[in-house]
């Protein structure tokens, strides 16, 4: 994919060429789709693959009739799998509309089409319900089909009425119907007699387990965990984790076989081996199972009356297209299933969504094969698809990760583009290190300046490079630049000639005669096959469908194409544009712009040293009169903050607990958490939500100890090294005694539930299917939602939901995670402080730690969980709100302090360049002189830039640079920096020193010292009264250190009898 347009916002533009890339490769689909359909056994499939994506880049593959009958096709198919029936109903009467053909046998009925005999009940349109249910099954059904979000529910045992068989009922809402998959439940399976999540999360508790306890950071480690333990909780033959990459072809990134099947490790794809619509509905339905390949598909009859066609898109049993059956075929694959991996698409919020719901994509597929047909029961299906999505908050984890590592490589490419721009522009980003291979990832660059071509890496001839520079200026005479990853498919005339060596481009013009190049080879070359190798003399038919066919067609289609350009890579190369451009162009007003910055410098620094005092001022007040508990240690675990409220919970004076090792106040029990905890925040890592105990010095008596729940802040030097620990703590104790009563008393919770006691805190809780059976009156008072608005709705989905819940979940992720700790506690893991958010009635989001514990009856079964929230007081929360704002403002500041230092970079290199300039035309000595004095000032300006370790600075250890210099230079420049002012003044600045002091050849830092030397005059101006004078004496003493070395003391004074001693080595 090729594109001329000028630079634009990374995420708006990828989502754009997205789309665009979707709507070109369904028609590229349904191509290949009609010519399987026409062909029959004649279809050759690496032809197709390889023709499509040749006429992908000069015309649309086929006319919008054929994408459109395809998609009809998939949407809008009547055929179903063998292995269930399917029913649908008519929404306000529940009488059947549709079904399938082998409904009547497997419901043990008659159909219309045969005659009835006795009094067996026949199937057909408008057929009620009931007449084919028990009547249990028919209530339940009926209750169901008047719930709101009715997938909840699934799946849902049900009885045929004539023979007693049991079925699995899934349901779905499709507009104007629903459509009832039917499952039979086979002998040996033991039916599921609940309904929801909790049900099926049994299932998969292990290998959740497995997945929660992986250390993050390792998306190999991550995939091949997933890998595992579906393969040991499914059976298949082989399971497969696939990734689909930015330009939509596939990789199996992780695997595992049953002895004797050969790998598909490393294997790519086409984009076109899973079509965009099959995508499509991997993100509704996110799993898909296949029983056989071989099956006889079963025709779906519908009322002849309806309005509309019957869409089978959210069902079960959807049959899959002939094409896909075929490939499986040929790679003997009889059964599959397929769970989708759908994650966070970047931070924006899907538009007509929840508040904080994301944008979703499909990440990739992990994929089940097996060799005999497979059938897999709904339960357990469903516990896959739960085990997906915690896969996936995993995988979301992993590539935030990655983007913070991305975000670091993007501030080292700007200061690497700073770097660039202090070269002699352009020249210097081609002949010194580093270069512009070092900005993007390529295989070679090259400049075009002042019609000469300079060249790195691998590169085409001077030539070929010219000849493209025609083409560009011919067809794309109106862009800024090109970016493409096939020069072939862009339409270049001379591809060919570059061989497989040169694929991928991005160009930029400097000027109108002036361009950047950089180049890459084709992608198939950093591309290696895992899967296992041919025997010699083994051949594959390239025409049949099968994963060795597909890789050879995707080799075939990379041949020419690279790696495709990331937005950040863009983004790089236009900002190198651009500052090239500036670079070349801006020679004037750059004097003023620096004064301005200068200035600006200045009167950042008073301000945000202000605001900083007051926000400290403010927190020191605040921790002191804090009604929560606040204390602190030093590295060394010393106790050197301890607050009111802390010392009066524990009864230890303040004087008394300064000095004190924090190990020695906490209860022995909590030493170890206590100890890990320091030792992680002295790591830099802080731990939230700790429970921990402390002992207590009370003079009532009363030693027991008291309960909080605390964070760690870790405070920071300017190195950003830990120097000390602070701790913001909740009390506890009061709610910790309520729940240790309420968990010991038996049968007469419901009077603590109800209790109106402001110390009870937020409680609900579930049965043991997941239905909401308390709620108390501090749940009612911090959601809005009355009792009876809840009880006996489904706590997952229709209480705490991320679609039309009574509170509202920011994301998928919390959702998972409430689910896990459910399940957890129901298994006898009890949860513990879990951060948890919800959006409450009036729209206000609520932020809490969650506890979650499992309700047993008077024999010990598990009848359900009750869940208590714990709420920081008004005081935690605006402490924390202050310490947000304190953090925010040292944030905007070093923002702040970062975008002037990039800033200035730019004027001050026109600054450069124009005394450069200046220094290459006939000059006078005077003028030499101010020339020398400007260099030197530069050169200061530039130091301070690069000054990033001010705490070195400030305690006087920092590395000088050591040269020879004389004193005089130094001198003018300080005075110079002062004169403005001076002026301002009236001030007269006098150089009293001696000419052959001027004169000697020092040795030291001549940058330091002009900086010293010019605050400390600075100073002295400010201190003088205006008309006055200023006098600058030097004097200098030199001890020898040698025969060859002198100790040179070096004392300025100046008038106000301020004297300041300056020592440095100097040269005989």
């Amino acid at each position: 994919m090729s594109s001329s347009l000028p630079a634009q916002s990374s995420t708006g533009s990828a989502r754009s060429r997205h789309s665009a890339r979707v709507i070109e490769q369904t028609s590229i689909d349904a191509k290949i789709h009609a010519d399987f359909e026409e062909s029959g056994s004649l279809f050759d499939y690496s032809n197709s693959v390889r023709v499509t994506s040749v006429d992908s880049g000069e015309q649309r593959p086929r006319s919008d009739k054929v994408t459109t009958a395809y998609l009809h096709q998939i949407q809008k198919g009547k055929l179903i799998q063998p292995f269930g029936c399917l029913l649908a109903l008519d929404e306000k009467t529940f009488r059947v509309i549709s079904y399938s053909e082998n409904a009547a046998d497997m419901l043990t009925m008659v159909s219309h089409a045969v005659p009835s005999v006795g009094d067996h009940p026949t199937l057909g349109i408008g057929t009620d319900i009931k007449t084919i249910f028990t009547a249990p099954s028919a209530t339940a059904l009926q209750k169901a089909l008047g719930f709101g979000e009715v997938s909840l529910l699934n799946p849902i045992l049900v009885h045929c009425k004539t023979s007693g068989k049991p079925f699995y009922a899934i349901i779905h809402r499709v507009t104007g119907s629903l459509i009832i998959d039917f499952e039979p439940i086979k002998p040996y399976e033991v039916p599921m007699t609940a309904a929801g999540a909790l049900q099926s999360y049994k299932l998969a508790a292990k290998a959740i387990t497995r997945l929660q306890s992986l250390p993050s950071g390792s998306m190999e480690t991550l995939c091949d965990t997933m890998v595992n333990e579906v393969f040991e909780l499914t059976g298949y033959d082989r399971v497969m984790a696939y990734k689909f990459h930015d330009d939509d072809h596939g990789e199996v990134i992780s695997e595992m076989t049953k002895p004797g099947l050969d790998p598909y490790l490393g294997l790519h794809y086409p984009a076109t081996d899973i079509p965009q619509a099959a995508r499509f509905l991997f993100m509704k339905n996110k799993v898909r199972m296949i029983c056989d390949c071989r099956a006889k598909h079963v025709q779906v009859l519908q009322d002849e009356n309806l309005p509309f066609d019957l869409t089978l898109c959210g069902s079960t049993l959807r049959a899959p297209h002939s094409c896909h059956l075929q490939y499986m075929e040929n790679m003997n694959s009889i059964a599959s299933l397929v769970m989708a991996v759908v994650v966070n698409e970047g931070e924006e919020e899907e538009s007509n969504s929840a508040p904080g719901q994301k944008r979703k994509r499909l990440w990739g597929l992990v994929v089940c094969h097996n060799t005999t047909p497979r059938f897999v029961p709904f339960p357990l299906r469903y516990a896959c698809e739960f085990l997906a999505q915690v896969f996936a908050i995993h995988v979301n984890k992993v590539l935030e990760l990655d983007n913070q590592i991305l975000e670091k490589k993007i501030l080292r490419t700007q200061t690497l583009l700073c770097d660039m721009l202090m070269r002699n522009a352009p020249l210097g980003i081609v002949s010194q290190s580093p270069n512009i291979m070092d900005l993007v990832k390529c295989d070679g660059a090259g400049l075009l300046y002042k019609n000469e071509i300079y060249k790195l890496g691998l590169t085409p001839t001077d030539f070929q490079l010219r000849d493209i520079l025609s083409w560009l200026n011919e067809y794309h005479m109106d862009s800024t630049g090109l970016s493409t990853d096939s020069l072939f498919d862009a339409g270049f005339p001379g591809a060919l000639a570059l061989g497989d060596a040169i694929c991928g481009m991005a160009a930029v013009k400097i000027t109108e005669h002036d361009w950047l190049f950089w180049f890459r080879l084709h992608a198939a070359a950093e591309i290696r096959w895992g899967g296992a190798k041919h025997d010699l003399g083994e051949k594959d038919d390239g025409r049949k469908m099968h994963p060795r066919s597909s890789f050879k067609a995707f080799l075939e289609v990379v041949k020419t194409r690279s790696l495709p350009w990331n937005d950040y890579e863009m983004d790089a190369i236009h900002s190198l544009q651009l500052i090239l451009r500036n670079a070349i162009k801006e020679t004037e007003a750059t004097d003023s712009r620096t004064q301005i910055i200068h200035a600006g410098l200045n009167d950042l620094r008073i301000d945000g040293m202000q605001e900083l005092d007051a926000v400290t001022t403010e927190i020191v007040r605040l921790i002191e009169t804090a009604t929560v508990p606040i204390l602190a240690v030093d590295v060394d675990g010393q106790v050197n903050g301890w607050n009111t409220k802390i010392a009066e919970l524990t009864g230890l004076p303040v004087e008394e607990a300064i000095g004190r090792h924090f190990l020695t106040l906490v209860e022995d029990s909590s030493a170890d958490t206590v100890g890990r905890m320091l030792e992680l925040a002295l790591q830099g890592k802080e731990e939230r939500n700790v429970q921990f105990e402390i002992k207590t010095q009370r003079s009532m008596g009363d030693s027991s100890p008291i309960s909080l729940v605390v964070n760690a802040c870790v405070s920071r030097d300017v190195r950003q090294n830990v120097v000390g620990i602070c701790f913001i703590a909740q009390d506890i104790t009061e709610q910790k005694i309520i729940m240790d009563k309420f968990t010991r008393i038996e049968g007469d919770y419901r009077a603590i539930l109800q209790n109106p006691n402001p110390l009870i805190p937020p409680i609900f809780g579930t049965d043991e299917f997941g239905w909401c059976s308390e709620w108390n009156s501090a749940m009612t008072k911090l959601t809005g939602w009355r009792r009876e608005s809840v009880i006996n709705k489904m706590l997952l989905g229709e209480v705490f939901g991320t679609h039309n819940a009574c509170c509202g979940l920011k994301n998928q992720e919390v959702y998972v995670n409430l689910g896990i700790a459910l399940n957890n506690a129901v298994t006898g893991q009890e949860s513990e402080k879990i951060p948890f958010g919800f959006f409450a009635r009036s729209g206000k989001y609520v932020e809490c730690l969650l506890c979650v514990s499992r309700k047993l009856d008077g024999e010990g079964a598990v009848t359900g969980v009750f869940c208590f929230l714990q709420l920081a007081s008004p005081e935690l929360q605006q402490a924390l709100h202050i310490q947000h704002l304190f953090e925010q403002t040292a944030q905007k500041r070093l923002k702040i302090l970062a975008y002037i230092r990039r800033e200035i970079r730019n004027p001050l290199s026109g600054i450069i360049f124009s005394r450069k300039m200046m220094e290459e035309t006939d000059l006078v000595g005077e003028q030499k002189i101010l020339l020398r004095t400007s260099a030197q000032c530069q050169h200061q300006l530039n130091k301070i830039l690069d000054d990033t370790d001010l705490d070195s600075i400030i305690d006087g250890y920092l590395d000088l640079d050591m040269m020879e210099f004389e004193l005089q230079d130094v001198l003018a420049a300080s005075i110079s920096q002062v004169m403005m002012k001076s002026n301002g003044k009236g001030i007269t600045v006098v150089d009293n020193l001696a000419q052959n002091l001027l004169s000697e050849t020092l040795y030291g830092d001549s940058l330091r010292l002009q900086q010293v030397l010019a605050d400390f005059l600075l100073v002295s101006v400010n201190f003088t009264p205006s008309g006055g004078q200023l006098g600058v004496v030097a004097s200098l003493t030199k001890d020898s250190l040698g025969q060859s070395v002198q100790l040179g003391h070096l004392e300025f004074r100046y008038t106000q009898n301020r004297a300041y001693d300056i020592c440095f080595s100097s040269l005989r």
